[in-house]
C-alpha cells in the first residue's frame, strides 16, 4: 500500500493490517519464536457477525481526517487510544468500524461502571465451583489426589481486556467504553498492563509444576492455551477507550494514550448516518427532520440516534399524521439533560 493509512475508513473490509510493520523498539512484547504454534488463536474461529453489522454501517466525514489518522497512529505505535465526545458522536462505533475494516474478528467490549476492577477485565476464577466439584470428585474416588488440578481451566473464563492479551497474529480491538465512570483507582491499574502486554493468572502459576500448560475459555467463546500462568500479547490490541468527558484523568495515564475529542456531526454527515442505517430510499423525506435537528441542537445536547428514531417512525408506510409527527419530534428529540426540556 503507497498510502501510510492502514484504516481507510472506508467501511470496505481489506488485508491491510498484514503491511503493518513492526513496532517501534520501545513497544515489542512477544515474539514468535517464544509462542508455541498451538497457542494462536486463529482468526477463522471468531464469529463477527455483530461487528460486521455495527461497523458496516460507520461513517467518516470528509472533515474527519483526524480520525482516520490517530487510528492508524495507534495501529503502527502500539498505543492505546482515548476517544472523547458527547454521547453519540460514535465513539464507541469507530471500534466496530476499525474491526469490519480491518478484518480483525468481534469487538472485545468492556462496559466500564463505577464498580469495574481489572480484575474483572482479566479474568474471572470460579474457586467455589472447582472446590465443590474437586471434594465430590474426591469422595467418589474418581480422580487421585495428586490429579485433581488437572481441570482447574474449566473454571477460568478470560474477560476482554485478558482475552484480547492473548497471542493473535493479528491485533484483537479492545472497546474500553466509557471509562470516565471507573473508580479513580482503574486507570492507574491499567498502566503496567499498556507498557509490558501481559498479565499472569496466579492461580495458574502457582500450579505449573504440575499442570504447564491449562486449556481456559475465552471471553468471545473460544478456547485458548495459558502457560506457566502468563498470558503474553504477540500482537498488541488495538485498544480503544470512550470518554463522554465527565472526568480528568492523571497524566501518566494520558501520556500513555494517544487522544481525540470528536464534534459533534454536522448536516452533511448526519445525512451520510441515515443513509449508511435506512437507505437512500428516506433522504428525501428525512432531509427536513434533519434541517430542524441541526437547528435544535443549537439549544442544547442531542445525539444522532434520537434523529434516526425519528426518521424511522415518520419514513414508515404507515406513517404518523402531520399533527402527530409535530408532538412526536417533541417527544424523541428532548434534550440530553436532567433538567427540564426546554
Amino acid at each position: 500500500m503507497n498510502d501510510w493509512r492502514i484504516f481507510q475508513g472506508t467501511g470496505q473490509p481489506h488485508d491491510g493490517i498484514d503491511q503493518l510493520p513492526d513496532p517501534p523498539s520501545w513497544r515489542q512484547f512477544g515474539h514468535k519464536a517464544e509462542i508455541p504454534e498451538s497457542a494462536f488463536i486463529a482468526a477463522q474461529n471468531y464469529d463477527a457477525t455483530r461487528t460486521i453489522l455495527r461497523g458496516q454501517s460507520f461513517r467518516i466525514s470528509a472533515d474527519q481526517s483526524d480520525l482516520v489518522n490517530v487510528v492508524n497512529a495507534a495501529l503502527y505505535l502500539r498505543r492505546p487510544l482515548l476517544i472523547t465526545g458527547k454521547p453519540g458522536t460514535g465513539k464507541t462505533s469507530l471500534a466496530y468500524a476499525v474491526a469490519h475494516e480491518l478484518k480483525l474478528g468481534p469487538v472485545l467490549l468492556w462496559s466500564i461502571t463505577a464498580r469495574s476492577t481489572l480484575q474483572e477485565g482479566l479474568y474471572r476464577y470460579d474457586a467455589i465451583a472447582r472446590l465443590q466439584e474437586a471434594q465430590m470428585k474426591l469422595s467418589r474416588q474418581e480422580v487421585p489426589q495428586g490429579e485433581a488440578n488437572q481441570d482447574i481451566g474449566r473454571y477460568i473464563q478470560l474477560g476482554p481486556v485478558g482475552t484480547a492479551l492473548l497471542p493473535s497474529r493479528r491485533p484483537r480491538v479492545l472497546l474500553i467504553d466509557e471509562v470516565d465512570k471507573s473508580d479513580i483507582n482503574l486507570p492507574n491499574d491499567l498502566l503496567n498492563l499498556f507498557e509490558e502486554g501481559e498479565y499472569e493468572i496466579p492461580e495458574l502459576a502457582r500450579l505449573a509444576q504440575q499442570v504447564e500448560t491449562v486449556k481456559v475459555r475465552t471471553y468471545d467463546g473460544a478456547e485458548a492455551q495459558v502457560t506457566a500462568g502468563l498470558v503474553r500479547c504477540y500482537a498488541f490490541p488495538l485498544i480503544i477507550l470512550t470518554s463522554n468527558g465527565e472526568r480528568d484523568f492523571p497524566p501518566a495515564f494520558l501520556r500513555r494514550c494517544l487522544r481525540l475529542t470528536i464534534q459533534d456531526p454536522d448536516k452533511s454527515a448526519l445525512t451520510e448516518i441515515v443513509r449508511a442505517h435506512l437507505g437512500e430510499s428516506v433522504l428525501e423525506k428525512a432531509e427536513p427532520l434533519i434541517a430542524q435537528f441541526v437547528s435544535k441542537r443549537q439549544e442544547g445536547d442531542l445525539a444522532p440516534d434520537q434523529l434516526l428514531n425519528a426518521v424511522y417512525l415518520v419514513t414508515r408506510k404507515l406513517s404518523p399524521t402531520e399533527t402527530d409527527q409535530s408532538k412526536l419530534m417533541d417527544l424523541l428529540l428532548k434534550y440530553l439533560s436532567s433538567t427540564e426540556d426546554r
